[in-house]
């Protein structure tokens, strides 16, 4: 037998086992300035603020990411509980995702925690719609547009489109119909009406 290759591997192991790790026998980096650009995972900073699950699924929404801004809002359920704003957003989610039982449940609890507030009723309406139930629908975006005072247009829009198809009878329902849903503070997600 050569000792040659024996030796030549022993040697490598003593100075794997000398090396901090990583890559090409570099060292982790221990700051996070450093790992820009670097194969590394940052580390954890355990004095680092966690971010609201909430604010994460708002702006999965915005970017049309309904099932990881589902999974956002699961997560900040944990933290915050079942308050309207988060059945609210849960329901939103499973409305954009076309799992209409779901988010008319959610949307239903949201308003009976919190009954004054206009954007958990338009949501609902806007499930109510994408599931047919077009009367009960217009009087909800009429509560919703009263509890805003008239002030957001995607209510007002909700509202005419609803009563437009609830009293017209030459209704076509082949036409693609636009509903907002809209979020406590700033910011809107666009449903669209497929049939």
């Amino acid at each position: 037998m050569n000792p040659r290759p024996v030796c030549a591997t022993v040697a490598l192991l003593c100075l794997a086992a000398c090396s901090t790790g990583g890559l090409g026998g570099f060292g982790a980096p221990e700051t996070l300035e450093q790992q820009d650009g670097t194969p590394f995972a940052p580390t954890l900073d355990p004095s680092g603020q966690e971010v609201d699950q909430l604010l994460v699924g708002h702006r999965l929404m915005q970017a049309g990411e309904s099932e990881l801004a589902l999974e956002a809002y699961t997560r900040a359920a944990g933290t915050h509980g079942l308050t309207a704003e988060v059945l609210s957003s849960l329901g939103s989610a499973n409305l954009a995702l076309g799992r209409l039982g779901q988010a008319e449940t959610l949307l239903r609890r949201a308003v009976e925690v919190e009954p004054t507030w206009p954007e958990a009723w338009n949501n609902l309406g806007v499930a109510l719609m994408n599931s047919g139930q077009t009367s009960e629908a217009a009087e909800i975006f009429r509560r919703a547009y009263a509890l805003d005072n008239g002030e957001s247009d995607a209510i007002r829009d909700n509202l005419r489109l609803a009563l437009a198809k609830r009293d017209d009878t030459g209704y076509d329902p082949a036409q693609n119909q636009d509903y907002r849903l809209v979020r406590r503070g700033s910011g809107s997600f666009l449903i669209r009406r497929n049939d």
